[in-house]
């Protein structure tokens, strides 16, 4: 946008000009600039921010106004922030502040996840050796104190890209009122009977030596042996059939973790499927399914073993066979024929090697048929108690040994290598495993209470069960815990919509919830258990004590304590009267801790509610914070604890693909708050539909940054043609008053309000930024800023055509600041101190409410509109017939010309009528002349036709308009009335016309 400068010749015209005429306008040097210098600016409005507590401000300001509640997912406190994190706090400061804008009491607390793996491995780092010879204590400490420092970074880098929130007092889940609040929680699901202890194979994390639950799994490509390995038949062959009596019989098993044969107990068949006997020309018959025949001939080199027996996999029930290398008791190991319905013809035998301690499906196989349970690998993967050539090797390591030891007993059927999908830790980003051990379980069977009253009682809560939006479920049910919670996410409002699918099937489908894991950086599983039966003590009374404890002292206390001084005097086991008991050193699972944030946030703050209105985090989070949150509030309250959940995409570079350090095509929002400023972040944000995987690089943001200037730009041309403007005195308020372009730009702003507030509503916040733009370009810079120059430049101060203009440039000034404000905030801020003063304004936009438009726009837009669309249409054929004739050297700039009209229209010809005093400063022309409604005998023809000729008259020296009227007041010769009129309200003095020769 052009500057605002002294005169109009001085912005425009090229030729000298015979005296120097002052404008309207007489701007100091001082008038408002707006340099940007974002990276200079920002923290400098973020200090004054927080000197006024702005946040506090707001609360105070929205008292008692309906509540709007958004729940902040807990990000993991162990580094700087990245592009996700801003993207995620930019659309959550975006819908808390439209929220607060449009009315509400929208708090916003944040919270950060500070317990668990990824801090007490960087810990153990730090430590080395040392840690092997600290109290629990201190290194619960060191974690804390990690955890601590980067609260604080990112608590900084948050703020600096313009994020309102609670920042003095978040809350941690390391602070001691959440430790208690979790352990009470766990509690809650201990005392209704969700939780046990048992032996399972679950996701074992290797490296880092803990059990996994599901939400703690990626799957990423590995590379694995692929064998085929053949076990002999030691049962009556003709009792399977009698085609093959008295025939060496065989079946083959197919796995990729070959590790896993030394726990071979099992080869399980499917009853229902077709079974074939293949005979080699060994001699040798191989048993396996139909469907798989053809592969597993190629697979295992047996090109010309032809059926001689089919047989359903019920006639392989309980047969037995020998392991291909393992002995017991000074015999080969007794390997038993068992029916699953999990085997399946998508790859293999049909044939399924079985180990209970290393796959679900095998455990329960196992249970059922009486197999031993027992692991023989341990904590770090290796394999214990097995023969020489791999006893002591990590697994993967085992894997060439056990092949070749399969090898070496002839019972290698076939070797290669297969690159697939495989389950690994997503902390540490390592290959995990399945690894039966004592765990503690939630049960997802859990039958639901008859009536799961909201009034729990559960410490800190908020007058629970109060709400009267929440129901009471049935009085009596035969839900289980897991159909409980599908019903509820059918309650949710999923934005994206196939949220509610995507998570609806993790629910349906997931196992029991493996609560416990094998570190200390936590909130410990606070269970004691008997030493005589090993019984786990469940008293309420007991349990409240250790809730209070927790209160006072944090989860360090279960450290700090022994049993003794712990539990009264005289506590016994309600199983055996067993007096001696242990405490349980296994901590809950983070994701619990984080789950149950709704109630040590939403119940205890004294600002939230639960449930929240909104939950919205990364696709991610619908196994992960979403999942455990539905969950733990499921169980306890018999609700979710959330009305809507928001799932936002991956951010990726152009070329679509993942930020990595290999690469080099990361984006760091902090770089970019300190190169080009927080608000082009936030821009950022904005411009994209969060919803969908979104784009960024330093060139896109390089785009925003354009765009940001332009919008800023536009700021400055607004502001710095309303310096000498007063709302109490000098504003139109009498909409029929206003000139009639200055209706229609109002007109366009009230639907430009219309579709930013519903972008908002809907969190649509890219619809608002393009409405924006639009409006900007379209409305503002190519239409009517440029055609307002002359009414803002060369009409007297007072003179009401201008003060209307300005009227209309305050009101845009004004509703474009609050429209703004909820994403470009420190610019709006900015803005908003800049406007011209009006009586009891609010100290911050940020304390505003979005515009009312009623009072501006008192009467129906909607004709107005159609005429204005008209009106530009004959506009752009004006502007074609004058570009034509600039081209053609017939006339100069526009001013120079006037345009004919000729009308074949008679509807057209009022309308234009109508607005006949408003076509010449539309146009940018001196004159513009209708001629009239012409009849036209074809109905196709264009309605209007426009001929532009060189202007009559003579050129007035300071607005440059062709008139007959210059010269008429004597005193300034050159100019026309209107300017003379002018030049007098400024006192400008007389003046002599200037000879020829000058």
């Amino acid at each position: 946008m052009p500057e605002v400068t002294a005169t109009k010749s001085e912005t425009t015209q090229t030729e000298p000009q015979a005296k120097p005429l002052k404008s309207t306008l007489n701007l100091p040097q001082t008038a408002f600039a707006m340099k940007a210098n974002l990276p200079v600016n920002e923290p400098i409005r973020l200090a004054a921010w927080q000197q006024q507590d702005i946040y506090a401000q707001i609360r105070s300001a929205r008292a008692g106004a309906p509540k709007y509640i958004l729940h902040d997912g807990p990000p993991y406190a162990n580094g700087a922030i990245h592009l996700g994190h801003a993207l995620n706090k930019c659309i959550k400061d975006f819908v808390v502040k439209t929220k607060t804008m449009a009315g509400f009491d929208a708090p916003y607390v944040p919270g950060w996840d500070c317990h668990g793996l990824p801090i007490e491995i960087k810990v153990d780092e730090q430590l080395g050796r040392k840690k092997l010879e600290m109290d629990p204590l201190a290194v619960r400490k060191a974690c804390r104190e990690y955890a601590q420092k980067y609260v604080d970074l990112q608590r900084s880098q948050f703020e600096r890209i313009g994020v309102f929130g609670r920042w003095s007092n978040p809350y941690l889940t390391m602070s001691l009122p959440y430790e208690a609040s979790i352990v009470e929680t766990f509690y809650n699901f201990f005392e209704k009977g969700f939780v046990y202890k048992g032996l399972k194979p679950v996701y074992w994390c290797i490296h880092d030596r803990t059990a996994l639950a599901e939400a703690e799994i990626e799957y990423e490509m590995h590379t694995s042996p692929s064998i085929y390995v053949r076990y002999a038949l030691t049962s009556e062959a003709a009792a399977i059939d009698p085609a093959l009596a008295n025939l060496p019989v065989y079946t083959i098993i197919w796995t990729t973790t070959p590790w896993t044969l030394p726990a071979s107990l099992a080869v399980a068949f499917n009853p229902e499927l077709d079974y074939v006997a293949l005979k080699n020309t060994d001699g040798n018959i191989y048993i396996v399914a139909e469907a798989l025949a053809a592969q597993t001939r190629d697979a295992c080199n047996l090109p010309d073993a032809k059926e001689i027996a089919r047989f359903k996999g019920t006639q392989l029930d309980r047969v037995t066979f020998q392991h291909p290398f393992l002995q017991e008791n000074g015999k080969a190991r007794e390997i038993l024929g068992v029916n699953a319905d999990y085997v399946t013809t998508d790859q293999g035998t049909g044939a399924v090697h079985t180990a209970p301690s290393h796959g679900a499906d095998d455990f329960a196989t196992g249970t059922r048929y009486g197999l031993s349970q027992l692991c023989d690998v341990d904590a770090a993967g290796r394999l214990r108690n097995g023969l020489p050539e791999y006893d002591g090797l990590q697994i993967f390591k085992a894997n060439p040994a056990i092949i070749e030891l399969v090898r070496a007993r002839g019972a290698l059927m076939g070797l290669s290598e297969i690159h697939h999908s495989y389950p690994h830790c997503w902390r540490c980003h390592n290959p995990v495993i399945f690894r039966a051990t004592e765990q503690w379980f939630i049960s997802m069977e859990t039958p639901m209470p008859a009536q799961t009253s909201n009034a729990v009682t559960l410490s800190g809560a908020k007058n629970p069960g109060s709400s009267p939006e929440v129901p009471q479920p049935p009085a009596t049910t035969t839900e289980t815990f897991r159909q409980r919670t599908l019903d509820e996410i059918a309650n949710v409002i999923w934005d994206p919509s196939w949220g509610q699918e995507r998570i609806s099937n993790m629910i349906a489908t997931r196992p029991d919830w493996t609560i416990s894991r094998q570190r200390i950086w936590g909130v410990p599983i606070a269970v004691f258990m008997c030493e005589k039966c090993h019984t786990p003590l469940n008293d309420p009374t007991i349990n409240k004590s250790i809730v209070d404890l927790f209160h006072r002292e944090g989860a360090d206390a279960w450290y700090a304590h022994d049993v003794a001084a712990l539990l009264p005097a005289g506590t016994a086991c309600a199983s055996c009267a067993g007096t001696a008991f242990r405490k349980e050193m296994d901590i809950l699972d983070v994701w619990f801790e984080s789950g149950a944030s709704w109630h040590a946030v939403l119940d205890v703050e004294p600002e939230l509610e639960w449930p929240a209105d909104l939950y919205t985090e990364g696709g991610d989070q619908h196994r992960g914070w979403f999942h455990s949150s539905i969950l733990t509030s499921v169980a306890v309250r018999g609700k979710a604890p959330y009305r809507m959940v928001a799932t936002s995409g991956w951010t990726l570079d152009e070329q679509g693909r993942a930020f990595s350090k290999s690469l080099g095509n990361g984006v760091d929002p902090v770089d970019i708050a300190k190169r080009l400023g927080g608000e082009i972040v936030r821009l950022w944000v904005a411009s994209v539909d969060f919803r969908e995987d979104v784009a960024a690089s330093e060139n896109l943001m390089q785009r925003v940054s354009d765009n940001y200037r332009k919008l800023r730009n536009t700021f400055r041309f607004l502001l710095g043609n309303l310096h000498d403007f007063n709302p109490a005195t000098d504003a139109v308020h009498n909409f029929a008053k206003l000139e009639p372009l200055d209706q229609y730009i109002f007109a366009r702003l009230a639907e430009l309000d219309k579709k930013i507030r519903r972008a908002y509503d809907d969190f649509e916040f890219h619809r608002a930024y393009h409405a924006l733009n639009e409006f900007i370009n379209t409305d503002l810079s190519a239409l009517y800023l440029d055609v307002l120059k002359d009414r803002l430049y060369t009409f007297a101060p007072n003179a009401p055509a201008r003060r209307s203009a300005q009227t209309a440039l305050w009101r845009i000034a004004e509703t474009l600041t609050r429209l703004v404000a909820p994403i470009l905030s420190f610019t709006a801020e900015e803005v908003w101190h800049s406007l011209p003063k009006i009586e009891n304004r609010e100290a911050s936009v940020h304390l505003a409410l979005f515009p009312s438009l009623s009072e501006v726009i008192p009467v129906d837009t909607k004709n107005l509109l159609e005429d204005w669309q008209k009106l530009l249409d004959v506009r752009s054929e004006a502007l074609v017939s004058i570009e034509a004739e600039r081209k053609a050297g017939r006339v100069g700039k526009g001013l120079d010309a006037s345009v004919d009209l000729l009308i074949s229209d008679a509807a057209l010809s009022q309308l234009l009528a109508r607005y006949s005093t408003a076509l010449p400063e539309l146009f940018n022309v001196s004159h513009v002349t209708l001629k009239g409604a012409v009849a036209s005998s074809n109905p196709q023809s264009v309605p209007v036709a426009a001929i532009t000729v060189p202007a009559s008259g003579t050129k007035c020296e300071r607005c440059w308009r062709y008139t007959t009227d210059v010269g008429d007041e004597a005193k300034y010769p050159t100019v026309c009335l209107r300017c003379a009129d002018a030049l007098d309200a400024i006192g400008y003095p007389p003046y002599a016309a200037s000879s020829p020769t000058e």
